[in-house]
């Protein structure tokens, strides 16, 4: 009888472990991570497999514009985004109050001008018309580009935080069109040229060999613009986020960059 009552501890014991088991894979953490189409949540589909295999879920949701991503993240309906570089992000946090983090460097998109209406800079006439995004951070690298190019001059030490009303000097009497970031390359047949970030390039199919203009990948564009892995304020060194920050800066994520996006996203890890 002993031996029987054993027998059905032992049996028992291996059922609930069995359970047990089961129950602990069933139980998979889920990351939820907002970004846009290209290249970020394209990035992020190559590191899916590796964060299973540290127990981790990721769930990607795409965004097309730059504000919901960032208020996800703060409300607490997404863990993680990953879209943007970090003068948005401050730029963002100081206007809208947010507690949001850049916890990792990911890779640079070099902002570029392309020919519309006018096919080169050299054939620009006066009152041309020229598309930039309308959000100040990145309004403000469009009109550097533009002044790079010597198309514009703005007042001495606007930097990151120049508009078009800092213009100083404009020759060819451009008219500067404020568009909604994501609409930018969307507007290529309506204007002369447009100033655009490198992902909306390359959802437009836009190639870096058809650029009038870019910046350079070794620039100080390169280092102030690198975009960036976010969380909420007090995530920094979570499990999750140790996971993310893993799986982005491997060799694989550096390869496929290379490998995909003809120079027009460049790996800065």
């Amino acid at each position: 009888m002993k031996r029987k009552i054993l027998a059905l501890v032992t049996a028992l014991t291996l059922v609930a472990g069995l359970t047990t088991g089961c129950g602990k894979k069933k139980e998979e953490k889920v990351i939820k991570i907002g970004a846009t189409p290209t290249p970020h949540a394209e990035i992020l589909e190559v590191v899916k497999d590796d964060l299973e295999k540290e127990g981790y879920k990721l769930e990607i949701v795409e965004y097309n514009d730059y504000v919901l991503p960032n208020t996800a993240v703060e409300d607490g309906e997404l863990y993680a985004n990953f879209f943007q570089h970090t003068p948005y992000l401050d730029d963002f946090n100081a206007e809208n109050g947010t507690h949001l983090v850049a916890v990792a460097s990911i890779h640079f998109e070099p902002f570029a001008i392309y020919g519309g209406k006018t096919k080169s800079l050299d054939d620009l006439k006066d009152g041309a018309t020229v598309a930039v995004p309308n959000d100040t951070t990145n309004e403000a690298r469009a009109l550097l580009l533009l002044e790079a190019q010597g198309l514009i001059k703005l007042k001495a030490d606007v930097g990151l935080t120049a508009t078009v009303l800092d213009i100083e000097e404009n020759p060819l009497n451009l008219e500067i069109k404020e568009v909604e970031a994501a609409q930018v390359a969307r507007s290529i047949d309506d204007v002369d040229i447009i100033a655009v970030n490198g992902n909306y390039a390359l959802e437009a199919g836009l190639s870096s060999a058809d650029a009038l203009a870019y910046e350079a990948a070794d620039s100080l564009a390169a280092d102030t613009y690198k975009n960036v892995l976010v969380v909420k304020e007090g995530n920094e060194n979570s499990e999750e986020t140790k996971a993310l920050i893993k799986a982005l800066n491997s060799d694989e994520v550096r390869d496929y960059i290379n490998n995909t996006y003809d120079g027009q996203v460049v790996p800065v890890f």
